[in-house]
């Protein structure tokens, strides 16, 4: 039996489980890592999230992020872990500037802390870099499209217009009408058969949105590995770019997420996409690792 100190955190109800790879001594094994997030994950009979995170070293910049899903699959990149990712490192007083660089799976990504009176991490705004709307780069793979806007599929008994976009992991959005109730829709059902279709050879995460006005929109995410989230962090900046190609939103705009409300925005001088919001501690242990 192992003995390992954590601490859960959550970005509005996206919830992980987050280990200090190096205090922890975790061996840099994939299939251990793996099985380890498949275990302390479990609602029922460990810590319970929608993964784990690990603070690990990085050549590149002052820490490394790796995330492994519910099911133990690794993903490049998670925006609400990344946001309770500086404020963990910096609470903990691991680092003490409030801009820093993480390197993630999908690269080097700038952080910016926002702190209350007692120099405690309040927001975080993360860069996410710029979107890439190019078929190969998630992959999706459709005879005759580098680009997938407005591609329509069929899905059981419906037929939708995906939109495919990465934000250094994959997206595919999908926009409902006025006349949809998308928190009574079937997600489960519809999200994870698109998820698992096979023009996605490394499956998606897939968003159905529903617009609100210029500056809002609603959104419920299926993310690859983990099922229905309270919270995607990437999909609201897939969301966010995505809107902006088809004319819905101009420089900023407000995702609205069962577990709260994301501050979209876009850097005018390089066009990256900028995101804000809350992170949060909910509590620390010792998980005992059989």
């Amino acid at each position: 039996m192992r003995k390992i100190k954590f601490t859960k955190m959550q970005g509005i109800g996206n919830d992980y489980v987050y280990v200090d790879a190096v205090a922890e001594n975790l061996p840099d094994d994939t299939e251990y890592l793996a099985e380890l997030s498949r275990k302390i994950s479990d609602r029922h009979f460990g810590v319970g999230g929608d993964g784990m995170i690990l603070i690990a070293k990085s050549d590149l910049a002052p820490f490394r992020m790796r995330i492994f899903n519910l099911d133990g699959s690794e993903a490049q990149m998670c925006g609400n872990g990344l946001r309770c990712f500086a404020k963990y490192v910096f609470d903990k007083g691991m680092i003490d500037t409030s801009e820093f660089s993480v390197e993630t799976g999908a690269g080097l990504l700038g952080v910016s802390l926002y702190l209350d009176e007692n120099d405690k991490v309040l927001e975080v705004q993360i860069n996410m870099g710029k979107p890439d709307f190019s078929a190969s780069s998630l992959p999706v793979k459709i005879d005759g499209l580098d680009t997938v806007i407005n591609h329509k599929i069929q899905v059981f008994d419906r037929e939708f217009a995906i939109n495919c976009v990465s934000i250094g992991n994959p997206h595919c959005i999908v926009y409902l009408d006025e006349s949809e109730d998308l928190k009574a829709f079937d997600l489960t059902k519809y999200g994870k058969a698109i998820q698992e279709l096979s023009i996605f050879p490394e499956k998606t995460n897939v968003e159905f949105v529903k617009i609100m006005s210029e500056t809002e929109v609603f959104q419920r995410t299926w993310e690859r590995g983990s099922g229905e989230t309270l919270a995607c962090g990437t999909g609201a900046s897939a969301v966010f770019a995505m809107s902006r190609k088809l004319g819905y939103f101009k420089d900023s705009a407000t995702i609205q997420l069962l577990g709260g409300d994301l501050k979209m925005s876009v850097s005018p001088e390089t066009g990256e996409i900028l995101k804000k919001g809350t992170a949060e501690f909910v509590f620390t242990g010792t998980y005992f690792y059989h």
